[in-house]
């Protein structure tokens, strides 16, 4: 697991603080510290943990975590480690959801489950968990104060609890097969955009920021997140799988009940929403290509207009983000997390 030594293995802190003003190279040093995450080790568990964090994914919310910390005042040597931690953190969780979905296709490649087997992918994943309330605690070695680590567990803490009520209540909504786009939004409220505000509010709380701006902060990550999850329940109809890196008839395989298939099931004639609901409980053509379903339903959402409006509630969430960071005073750091929600919006993977 991550040593002491990994923190004084990177360039002097001068060096690396001069990335401040550079999104990119912030990025850099994440993806450079993961790399070395779990990979002096020679265990299984090791090799597991460092073939799940690399060749590292999109990295949204280390950037996230840094970002906030700077804007509030911090600096990126005190809180490195916690932003390495929150990429752990999320990695876990993909490597989970693989696991309940039965996935074998994760960034281009298979998934942890299908390449190591479901309890070795398992024990990695809690691992990985672990691993980010360790790096947090490392911060007291960088100059975060004991008291500011604990504020950031618990913030971190109560992200994760909300987690988990989100992937149970998506488990529910799917097995009463509840179309309710209410209930669905709350749902991607706790399970994708609590872990966007933690990372934003541990950021925050880190880099000494005051209680009016980690709760900016904390409602910028929140409407973030909901973005960046409606966003991502279109991409199975805007998007493939080599774009995707992972299959793209998941969602309607895992009779998953996404916010375009919501509004489309709301707009359409009665025969229509027959063919959702066998689809989604699997109950039509037993023979019948997954790809060729994914077609039809693709038609049926652009034919409803459910693919525009999904799209259309997901800007209106990047709006309130931005409107979110007008609450900091403006610097480079405000201006890259303001940049980031365009990203998030207009990304094809």
């Amino acid at each position: 697991m991550t040593s002491e030594a990994t923190l004084g293995r990177n360039p002097e802190e001068q060096f690396r603080n001069s990335f401040a003003d550079d999104a990119e190279s912030l990025t850099l040093v994440v993806r450079e510290e993961l790399c070395q995450r779990w990979a002096q080790g020679s265990t299984l568990l090791d090799s597991i943990c460092h073939y799940a964090l690399v060749p590292t994914g999109k990295l949204f919310r280390p950037p996230l975590l840094l970002e906030s910390a700077l804007a509030v005042g911090g600096t990126l040597d005190s809180v490195l480690p916690a932003a390495v931690g929150a990429e752990c953190g999320h990695v876990a969780s993909l490597i989970h959801d693989d696991i309940i979905d039965g996935d074998d296709l994760r960034r281009g490649r298979p998934s942890v489950q299908y390449k190591y087997g479901a309890g070795d992918a398992i024990v990695a994943g809690d691992a990985l968990i672990f691993d980010l309330f360790f790096s947090l605690a490392q911060c007291r070695r960088t100059g975060v104060t004991d008291s500011q680590v604990v504020s950031a567990l618990e913030a971190v803490a109560r992200a994760g609890l909300d987690l988990c009520r989100g992937q149970s209540m998506e488990a529910e909504l799917c097995r009463d097969c509840r179309l309710d786009a209410d209930a669905y939004l709350t749902m991607a409220s706790l399970k994708t955009a609590a872990y966007f505000r933690g990372a934003c509010e541990s950021g925050a709380i880190l880099g000494g920021g005051t209680p009016e701006s980690i709760e900016a902060l904390g409602a910028y990550g929140e409407h973030l997140g909901l973005a960046f999850q409606i966003h991502d329940d279109l991409l199975p109809y805007i998007s493939d799988t080599r774009t995707m890196g992972k299959p793209e008839t998941s969602d309607i395989r895992n009779g998953r009940l996404t916010l375009p298939i919501i509004l489309a099931h709301g707009s359409a004639e009665p025969a229509e929403r027959l063919f959702i609901r066998n689809a989604l409980a699997g109950d039509g053509d037993a023979d019948a290509d997954p790809h060729r379903t994914l077609a039809a339903i693709t038609e049926l959402l652009k034919r409803t207009g459910a693919i525009a409006a999904a799209a259309g509630i997901a800007r209106e969430h990047a709006e309130s983000a931005r409107q979110a960071l007008l609450r900091l005073p403006a610097s480079p750091s405000r201006e890259r997390l303001r940049r980031l929600v365009d990203l998030v919006i207009n990304r094809n993977s």
